[in-house]
């Protein structure tokens, strides 16, 4: 392929999280590997920057608890190959009011199918188990003792640097700007004006993941949001997040599973815990959104967080982020239909946590074309993204 430089296997478009996993997992497989990323390492422009994410078993059907338990073997992967330490097991508790807007049912049944243990909790206990945490009367508490934290921006950074160490080719501020499907393999431009042919593309871009298909005509139904994340100050905690009503060990991952949803975080390692509403942004064009505080979101999360967590109102830092949503919230990892060497991975804002996992099920699929992990809930071609009547449903 004359005038498109080296040929690798594998090139990866989008070095976040899930592609620099995808990165890693082909690396480490022998696989000559490509990654390309629109942005310098480590910016705060989409979705993996920051502190912390939830990692957790609980979820509303038993192929995302499948999934989470093979999320934790893959993180296992990662420690091995790093020597260090990602995960941080906490216990996580998800809270449902009375006539909440998620049935417990289905997080319940979906874990019962798939053999996790699980309690659940009154109110009462809970607050006794977790004196920092205010439930309410009447709210049902489902506890799993494996729900922790992996670290967002650090465990990007380790799947780069495993990447590296493994033999990947990785460079940022390149920017893909034109794919074309030679039928053997892939062309790639970019606009910087380098280009290169790999047998097969991985478009791992998220918020940018249609202006990537757009040369080969194909898109997804997107919503992109700007959410923000507070850490509000705790006043028992030392300033590595030592001690305390708020500090691990003595305070859970939690989750409000309801209509407003909210989530937070014990203390890690500095005197502050971690607040956001999901999905509680407004759309935004990714190329021209602002970094300001949203305070109208603020002034909710505040306002719950008076109810929840009243050891903790002091505002310490707010956060930004983008969040980019399927219509029905689910993951996309499939093949591009036409395209066969363009493979697709989306998160849809909930996939940080299953970040190896996604690297090596891609990687199964830009190698082989098929994976031993049931991947048809999250096809290109489900209603969802295929209907434009499909109804977005964002609460998981």
């Amino acid at each position: 392929m004359t005038g498109v430089g080296e040929p690798y296997d594998v090139a990866v478009v989008g070095l976040g999280a899930l592609g620099s996993a995808t990165a890693w997992q082909l690396a480490r497989r022998g696989r000559s590997v490509l990654g390309l990323e629109r942005f310098s390492f480590g910016h705060v422009k989409g979705a993996s920057h920051g502190d912390t994410r939830i990692i957790r078993l609980s979820y509303h059907t038993p192929n995302y608890v499948s999934a989470a338990i093979e999320a934790y073997q893959d993180w296992a992967a990662l420690e091995s190959d790093s020597a260090e330490q990602l995960v941080l097991r906490t216990g996580g508790v998800d809270l449902f009011p009375p006539a909440a807007a998620i049935d417990i049912e289905d997080y319940v049944n979906s874990m019962a199918v798939m053999g996790v243990p699980y309690q659940v909790l009154t109110a009462t206990t809970a607050r006794g188990r977790w004196p920092g945490l205010a439930v309410p009367e009447g709210t049902t508490v489902l506890h799993q003792e494996l729900t922790g934290i992996v670290p967002a921006g650090r465990g990007t950074r380790v799947m780069q640097e495993q990447a590296r160490r493994f033999g990947a080719d990785l460079r940022d501020e390149h920017q893909v700007v034109e794919l074309v499907d030679l039928g053997d393999g892939v062309a790639i431009r970019t606009a910087e004006g380098t280009r290169h042919f790999a047998r097969t593309v991985v478009v791992t871009a998220d918020a940018w993941t249609n202006d990537v298909l757009a040369s080969v005509d194909a898109s997804v139904p997107l919503t992109v949001t700007k959410e923000q994340v507070v850490h509000f100050t705790v006043p028992d905690a030392d300033e590595q997040g030592r001690g305390g009503r708020h500090a691990q060990g003595a305070f859970p991952v939690w989750i409000w599973m309801d209509d407003p949803s909210f989530y937070g975080f014990p203390t890690y390692f500095q005197a502050s815990v971690k607040v956001g509403q999901d999905c509680g942004g407004q759309p935004v064009d990714p190329e021209n959104r602002t970094y300001e505080t949203d305070e109208d979101a603020l002034r909710r999360t505040r306002a719950f967080m008076r109810v929840l967590v009243p050891g903790a109102l002091d505002v310490r830092t707010v956060t930004t982020c983008l969040y980019t949503l399927t219509p029905d919230r689910d993951f996309v990892l499939d093949r591009l239909p036409g395209h066969e060497n363009v493979v697709v991975g989306l998160g849809s804002a909930h996939g940080f946590k299953f970040a190896p996992w996604f690297g090596r099920v891609l990687a199964d699929l830009a190698t082989t074309g098929t994976s031993s992990t049931d991947l048809s809930a999250f096809s290109l071609t489900r209603r969802a993204l295929t209907d434009p009547d499909a109804p977005l449903t964002w609460l998981v």
